[in-house]
Formats: structure tokens, C-alpha cells, sequence
């Protein structure tokens, strides 16, 4: 899997290193990102795709047993009673590759991050007027 640190110029090459069962839940992954976020621009960043609104917005990534969101501590925090079956760590999810990814859970925390980075943005525009 990607964890050779191969340097990737795009989300689609990132993806396209893993197996086809793991590229399926990753390009799901994306989609549901981008349905809750779709003014987001798209990077590698840290190795791993990441989406951009206002700064970092999520980035993710495919390991060898899971798949890891990166939505920051805030967002870790604020689901923290709903993330109490999974690995988690300061900003870092885990979710095994043998149960089903909670697609429903993930639209949510992206929405979190939305609104955080929104709220974010709109403090720095008031301090520049």
C-alpha cells in the first residue's frame, strides 16, 4: 500500500496505489467528502489527500488494516460519544476495513469541519476590516 511514501502529485495516483477493494472505499470516501463539501479544492498534503476550504479542511488516508480521517481535534472532541467503537487519537480516526465505513458519521464530521473553517475564516475577515 501507499505507506512507502511514494510521492503523489494527485488524489486519483493516491488511490490508485492501493488494491481494488480499498480504492472502492476510498473513492466513496472522496464522494462523500465532496457531497459535503463541494467548493473544497483537492491536494496532497502530509502524503495524503487532503481537502481544502478557508485552510485544511479533512485529510485521509488507506493503511493496511483501516482507513484514517484527519479532522482535526475539534471535530475528534465534539464526536467523541459517537467514535467510542474506534481508534482515535489527538485529530485522527481510524476505521477498520473489516466493518462497514459509518458513511453517515463521516458527512457530519466533514460538515463540522465546514462550519469550523468557515467560522474560522469569517473571525479573520472581521479583524482585517
Amino acid at each position: 500500500m501507499s505507506s512507502n511514501r511514494t510521492q503523489f502529485t494527485n488524489i486519483d495516483e493516491y488511490i490508485a496505489s492501493f488494491p481494488p477493494e480499498v480504492q472502492k472505499i476510498l473513492q466513496e470516501l472522496r464522494a462523500v467528502i465532496r457531497s459535503v463539501a463541494p467548493d473544497a479544492g483537492e491536494k496532497i498534503s502530509y502524503a495524503v489527500p487532503t481537502f481544502t476550504l478557508h485552510g485544511n479542511l479533512v485529510h485521509f488516508g488507506g493503511f493496511t488494516n483501516h482507513i484514517s480521517l484527519f479532522p482535526g481535534s475539534a471535530a475528534g472532541e465534539y464526536f467523541k460519544d459517537e467514535l467510542a467503537g474506534y481508534v482515535t487519537s489527538k485529530g485522527t480516526i481510524q476505521f477498520p476495513l473489516n466493518k462497514p465505513m459509518p458513511y453517515d458519521l463521516i458527512r457530519r464530521i466533514v460538515a463540522f469541519c465546514v462550519q469550523e473553517n468557515m467560522k474560522k475564516s469569517a473571525s479573520k475577515s472581521k479583524k482585517k476590516s
